[in-house]
């Protein structure tokens, strides 16, 4: 059997500069000594202490001290090998929040922007990664809006549009480029060598997504019209509009570009007549009507003709359409069934209860989309797909336990 500590250094040098992570980085160091010596583990840079407010942001802009930037992670953890096959066939989907306002660690719901109320009451403080099977799905970048005495907290988490970043030459210490969705519709990008943000007038319908893709920037606007944006602030066309849908996504998978196009329909929840509410129904129509996600249509970018190209199949892909940040993954790593499926983000089931008395409501934030044979629904009625998600995996609390009492046996303190 080969001896892995005996790799030549100039070796691992040039592994660890091909990953592009810095916690796949730890992951390399922590095999042996010998490589945790030979690779240097990788500063954690803060992008930016604080960013100024956006123009024209109207009340906001004379009560803000300007932005605050955190970064958020979407792994796939999965026990490489378990004694049964529950265990071993579960992979959990979870999104941590490393560099948050409050120089917290934090657990969040993968696909928004909440955080979780509470915790199972067995579940871990405290993660030893090496024991996990762990893919990094995708990243995502948080703008906060601050004020002149403190981070607002979640009240202040107001600024609703996704984010993406570039660092020059793959470097934060080279600078970085911010690029994202003003509230008027058009794009704004911040530049850290100007330390101040530009807006692209370049704008015949609102942005709908950006995405950073092979180190370029993207932006689909709301009739489907792709834009290569540059770091000069000029736009080129990508994509030819696709026109339908009411809201446009653009993903990565298998090293293509996506757009998905979602369409809604605007819907009364159900039971609303029976309750006998239809003079109050019209009269604040917009807290009572939804727009409920009906369905789905994915292209794939053609960059040589610049026109997006039907696509009929995923095959074993599954799509993630979150709050922050898109991504995909395959049926391989999320141990699921089969694939041709979208997981996306949206409140878009709603019932009332029986009886103006009965105040139950339900409501989902997470819903699926079967391109095979488009279905839709919440997450539950996708049972490969819930178990996700939460709550977590019954061998979250039982590692704990089996660490708590494998201290135990040798005499350790918990």
């Amino acid at each position: 059997m080969a001896d892995w500590t005996k790799l030549p250094s100039e070796l691992l040098d040039l592994i660890s500069k091909r990953l592009h992570s810095s916690f796949d980085v730890n992951r390399f160091r922590s095999v042996c000594s010998t490589w945790r010596s030979t690779v240097t583990s990788r500063k954690r840079h803060r992008l930016a202490p604080r960013f100024p407010v956006l123009p024209d942001e109207g009340d906001m802009a004379n009560t803000s001290y300007g932005f605050s930037l955190s970064k958020r992670i979407i792994f796939l953890l999965r026990l490489p090998n378990s004694d049964t096959e529950t265990d071993r066939s579960t992979s959990w989907v979870i999104k941590i929040e490393e560099d948050g306002p409050n120089n917290r660690v934090q657990l969040l719901n993968p696909l928004s922007r909440s955080r979780f109320d509470s915790l199972p009451e067995n579940f871990p403080k405290l993660f030893n990664l090496l024991e996990f099977s762990i893919v990094e799905l995708g990243e995502e970048y948080v703008l906060h809006y601050l004020n002149h005495l403190s981070y607002l907290g979640d009240a202040g988490n107001l600024y609703m549009e996704k984010v993406v970043i570039s660092c020059l030459d793959n470097n934060p210490d080279n600078g970085f480029v911010l690029l994202t969705i003003h509230v008027s519709g058009k794009l704004a990008m911040f530049k850290s060598r100007d330390k101040k943000w530009t807006i692209i007038q370049d704008m015949p319908s609102p942005y709908d997504d950006v995405i950073l893709y092979e180190g370029n920037f993207y932006a689909v606007d709301n009739n489907g019209r792709t834009v290569l944006v540059g770091l000069d602030f000029e736009t080129s066309e990508a994509g030819m509009p696709v026109f339908g849908g009411d809201k446009k996504f653009l993903v990565e998978s298998k090293g293509e570009l996506l757009l998905v196009d979602m369409y809604l329909s605007m819907e009364a929840p159900e039971g609303l007549y029976s309750w006998g509410f239809v003079e109050e129904y019209f009269e604040n129509l917009a807290l009572y009507v939804n727009e409920r996600t009906v369905r789905f249509n994915v292209f794939k970018l053609d960059e040589v003709g610049k026109k997006w190209v039907d696509v009929k199949n995923l095959d074993d892909r599954v799509l993630f359409l979150g709050d922050d940040c898109t991504f995909s993954a395959s049926t391989e790593d999320l141990n699921v069934c089969r694939g041709n499926c979208i997981i996306f983000a949206d409140n878009f089931f709603y019932s009332l209860g029986e009886s103006e008395e009965d105040d139950s409501s339900e409501r989902c934030e997470v819903g699926v989309f079967d391109l095979e044979n488009g279905s839709i629904g919440p997450l539950q009625k996708f049972p490969q797909f819930s178990k996700l998600f939460w709550p977590p995996p019954r061998w979250t609390s039982s590692r704990l336990l089996d660490m708590q009492q494998a201290q135990l046996d040798n005499g350790e303190s918990t």
